[in-house]
């Protein structure tokens, strides 16, 4: 059974009614204290331009470890030869257009709407949204953005313009910040193959019902200040 949202009440139902292919409700506003409580339950939107907002709860969940990122040997030759200069939260609007526009292999459009993107800024703004970006030459060439529930990264989409360059923002967002795990919420060969393994949603669930949401959290976990 797929639930109507109330325009006015900030409510989900219970992740465990989705269904099978995860998706949980329908409407609702995409207002930062709905956005919010969302991802405190494992609940994400994910719709088009030609749809009603469609909100889902997998009830499995691609989820990587940051103390468990693969890093190829050819990976790292290329971040030993310091060819890009990583940085967060330094242009998150732009990440995000970037990745609402850098055509992907088997993708056909973007799920990354207009609605979209003035929401996720906004969250940014108030310190819940975060990116990270990858610089050649001082162009903006890859990078990722998600949202931050504690220590738990809900990533949303990462774009890459040159060879590598998506890898290393990943690899950079594992190794240099405090976070207990990256929610990467549907399978790809791509993260599978940097170490990203599908657990059973309870599991991931219970991991964010611990997590305490703050603003500014990704700054605060920074390990190099």
């Amino acid at each position: 059974m797929v639930f109507q949202l109330d325009e006015d009440l900030i409510l989900f139902p219970d992740v465990q009614l989705a269904e099978e292919d995860g998706l949980l409700a329908v409407g609702g506003d995409l207002r930062t204290e709905r956005l919010l409580e969302a991802y405190k339950n494992g609940i994400f939107p994910w719709y088009s331009d030609d749809t009603p907002i469609l909100w889902y709860a997998p009830h499995a969940r691609f989820i990587l470890y940051p103390q468990e990122v693969k890093v190829s040997k050819s990976m790292t030759k290329v971040l030993a030869k310091n060819i890009f200069e990583l940085s967060f939260n330094t242009c998150f609007e732009d990440v995000m257009q970037q990745c609402s526009t850098v055509a992907r292999r088997g993708q056909d459009g973007t799920w990354i709407v207009d609605d979209m993107l003035t929401a996720y800024a906004r969250l940014h703004q108030e310190g819940y949204a975060h990116s990270i970006e990858v610089r050649q030459g001082g162009n903006l060439v890859g990078g990722l953005y998600g949202v931050l529930i504690g220590k738990v990264f809900c990533g949303e989409s990462m774009f890459s313009k040159v060879p590598d360059a998506s890898k290393a923002a990943l690899i950079y967002l594992c190794q240099n910040f405090d976070l207990e795990l990256i929610d990467c919420q549907i399978y790809s060969s791509h993260l599978a193959s940097m170490g990203a393994t599908t657990v059973d949603a309870s599991f991931f669930y219970s991991k964010l019902q611990q997590q305490e949401v703050e603003n500014n959290g990704l700054q605060k976990l920074f390990r190099y200040p």
